[in-house]
């Protein structure tokens, strides 16, 4: 019995001593797993924060270079019956905004105007952008206000605009949004019309 006894006492002190270095070596896993957790879970934060900052410069950089209409769309109508001849409309930059290139001569870089209406599409119509407030140049900066003007007879094809009639010009600059300017002709035409 007293064998038996001692031979049970020597196991269970080896059991105890196994235990203690599995619950080491378990520790340690576990140690080991939640530093790697760790590393994984902030390089995703770091990436994922990285990625939020490109985005929103992004959208600096376009709302920077946006542009927008000061005051209505005016018409100008000649001949008889009275057709549409002449469209005009004053832009400027958006507060806190870049300069915007309005060189209509220009081969890249620039801001490219489009016309639409129920029969006529033309992506790329000819414009004059003149000074109201500016230094002459064909830049629209902060503070700049211009007044675009676009001849009915620049249009491929002409448009024949008539009363009631809805059109539509896109001025796309090089960075930032596309203004879109969408108006209808009064039931009558007049020599001079402001379209709101």
């Amino acid at each position: 019995m007293k064998r038996l006894t001692s031979a049970l006492r020597r196991i269970h002190r080896e059991e105890r001593g196994i235990t203690g270095l599995e619950t080491a070596i378990i520790l340690i896993a576990f140690v080991v797993v939640a530093t790697i957790f760790a590393f994984v879970v902030l390089t995703a934060g770091i990436f994922s924060s990285e990625r939020g900052k490109e985005t929103v410069y992004a959208g600096l950089e376009k709302a920077r270079g946006t542009m927008e209409v000061r005051g209505g769309i005016v018409v100008s109508a000649t001949g008889s019956p009275l057709a549409v001849d002449s469209i005009f409309f004053t832009v400027a930059t958006s507060a806190g905004g870049e300069s915007i290139p309005m060189d209509p001569l220009a081969d890249d870089n620039r801001t490219v105007v489009a016309y639409r209406d129920g029969s006529v599409t033309d992506n790329d119509v000819a414009y004059s952008a003149d000074d109201i407030i500016g230094d002459d140049d064909s830049l629209l900066e902060p503070g700049e206000v211009k007044v675009v003007v676009i001849n009915a007879s620049d249009i491929s094809p002409a448009p024949s605009l008539a009363a009631n009639d809805r059109f539509t010009l896109e001025v796309q600059t090089p960075v930032g949004a596309v203004l879109d300017i969408t108006r209808q002709l009064p039931a009558e035409l007049a020599t001079v019309m402001q379209l709101h």
